[in-house]
């Protein structure tokens, strides 16, 4: 756990293990330049026998002076993900990782994702009895407009891509249990905790910032999956809708909080996951909170 002023920010991690060879997730990447770095990027965020790159699903919880938050839903049980063999059909603890955290699905007061790819929403719901079901029974669940309604045409004209079933398993019980809640992408989901677009990733894209007693952070969602972009912030991954409108907001994103006392929560960065962008020679790294 760690305290942002009057906000606690805590991590519940669902999985965390190579996933993905790189070159296949950020098909712009070079040998040259992971060499280059390879005193920090590896075995840390990339596994050198077999080139795959490590992430992280996990949520964040956020717990201010008035809510209990949930950013972020991973992936799910029993979500069926054909298309994403990693993803397909899961049973694991999540749920007793969040008790562990002292959070109860009751607890949640706001659930906030950042996008609505499969890893970030799985949890929203639960199969009980043959159902999907809204899993945080008492929360908001909070969905900036223009990515909803990304996803939900994607929906209905049936181009949703390797992915299927999304919306439907995973957003829509919560809409039709009345708990959705569809908001600009700046609103203001507590005191010092606000969107803010991110397009590229998706077209809805946003991050989170925090800001509680003169400190601040930005939990960045999939604007950075991987470390490796800090070094070159134009390589997108594959999963990006729009590759080259992501590289601009990421390389965006990194210069406004680069050498700065920002913290900066990542969505999928390997454990322990936060800390501080820096500068250098002409590009930039990660060092994880903690770190000199």
């Amino acid at each position: 756990m760690h305290r942002l002023g009057e906000i606690e920010i805590s991590r519940v991690v669902e999985s965390e293990q190579p996933f993905v060879n790189l070159y296949d997730f950020i098909p712009d990447a070079t040998e040259d330049v992971l060499e280059a770095n390879r005193d920090w990027l590896i075995p840390k965020y990339i596994d050198p026998a077999s080139m795959m790159i490590i992430l992280n699903i996990q949520s964040y919880v956020l717990k201010t002076p008035n809510h209990t938050i949930l950013v972020d839903a991973c992936v799910g049980n029993h979500k069926d993900r054909p298309g994403r063999p990693m993803f397909h059909q899961l049973n694991t603890p999540y749920l007793d990782t969040l008790a562990a955290a002292g959070v109860q699905p009751e607890d949640i007061d706001i659930v906030m994702c950042t996008h609505l790819h499969v890893d970030h929403v799985g949890w929203n719901t639960k199969l009980v009895d043959g159902r999907w079901v809204p899993t945080f029974p008492n929360a908001k669940y909070v969905f900036a407009r223009k990515e909803h309604d990304f996803w939900l045409q994607r929906e209905k004209d049936g181009s949703q891509g390797p992915v299927p079933n999304v919306y439907d398993d995973s957003v829509l019980p919560v809409v039709e249990a009345g708990q959705a809640v569809l908001v600009d992408s700046d609103y203001e989901v507590d005191h010092g905790i606000s969107l803010e677009p991110a397009p590229g990733h998706t077209p809805g894209n946003i991050v989170l910032n925090l800001s509680s007693g003169g400190a601040n952070a930005v939990l960045t969602g999939d604007v950075i999956h991987h470390p490796i972009q800090l070094v070159r912030p134009e390589w997108s991954s594959r999963a990006c809708e729009d590759r080259v409108l992501s590289g601009k907001t990421r390389r965006a994103l990194i210069e406004r909080h680069a050498d700065t006392d920002t913290l900066i929560a990542p969505a999928h960065f390997a454990s322990p996951t936060m800390g501080h962008i820096c500068s250098h020679g002409d590009s930039f790294r990660f060092n994880l909170l903690g770190d000199s």
